[in-house]
């Protein structure tokens, strides 16, 4: 319950930054359309072609970053949003890397299905590894690495990094990672922005040509709400499970009997070697 409250508690203290995320965000996009349909004719317009997409990274990396850090707690050192924001391009590129390794283990699933079915018994071929049940199991495998595995594993370290540069504090994002609690909310996030959205466009739009028409808005525009949505409720759970304490060792519950000496002194057969020890009680 306390995480649940300090979830929506953080929701709340970002909400300009959260509403800056749905409605900057499809602005970023119509521009970034706009852009590639600028001609190329004179001079100033080879120098807006240039300028144009260097403004939209530059918005998009420090719209991230200061949600980020908006919904994360301030521990005084952090560093200005420009250079943080400017960080958040290290784990783009290894995202795009990862994505485009990706793609090339999609583009392979049908063949590397072909294969593990010649490789299996006769019995395994026509029951269990069958050439459909093995594509099935290598989409998804792909896909959760996709969707899941690659985002919980570079959303922390983009988060630490959107506050404190590379200086990352890799013991706190090391233990975000392993914590339980973020992976099923990885899932949700990947349930309700990914898997869902596209399952909107399954079928195809039937009716008048309007109706059509309205349909595919409406579409669009529930994919458009449920993605961010989904992105912002991910960046605010992983504030608040990388504000939690680091879990401390409980102390013992027993008192230890310790041997001491209770006198102290060069031996001595008087009275003065010795040291008077108080009653306990």
């Amino acid at each position: 319950m306390n995480n649940d409250k300090n979830l929506f508690q953080r929701l709340a203290h970002a909400r300009l930054w959260i509403a800056l995320q749905f409605l900057l965000t499809p602005v970023l996009i119509a521009a970034g359309l706009a852009w590639t349909r600028l001609p190329d004719k004179h001079l100033w317009q080879v120098a807006l072609s240039l300028i144009v997409p260097t403004l939209l990274a530059i918005s998009f990396l420090e719209l991230q970053a200061g949600t980020m850090r908006k919904l994360a707690a301030d521990d005084g050192r952090r560093m200005k949003l420009g250079p943080a924001a400017a960080t958040l391009v290290v784990w783009i590129a290894i995202a795009w890397l990862a994505w485009v390794a990706l793609d090339w283990c999609d583009d392979r699933i049908y063949l590397w299905a072909g294969y593990l079915n010649s490789k299996a018994t006769a019995h395994a071929r026509a029951t269990v590894f069958t050439y459909s049940h093995l594509v099935s199991w290598l989409t998804w495998a792909e896909w959760f690495v996709r969707w899941i595995a690659l985002p919980a594993k570079l959303i922390p370290a983009a988060a630490a990094s959107a506050q404190w540069g590379l200086r990352l504090p890799i013991g706190r994002i090391v233990r975000l990672i392993c914590n339980w609690k973020w992976w099923p909310a990885v899932a949700l996030a990947a349930f309700f922005g990914v898997w869902l959205p596209s399952r909107f466009f399954d079928k195809p739009p039937a009716g008048s040509v309007s109706a059509q028409e309205w349909h595919v808005v409406l579409k669009l525009l529930g994919a458009y709400l449920l993605a961010i949505a989904s992105w912002v409720f991910l960046l605010a759970w992983q504030a608040t499970l990388a504000a939690l304490p680091r879990p401390q060792k409980e102390p013992p519950t027993e008192f230890e009997l310790i041997g001491a000496p209770l006198v102290t002194g060069p031996p001595s057969r008087t009275r003065a070697a010795a040291v008077e020890v108080s009653d306990p009680e």
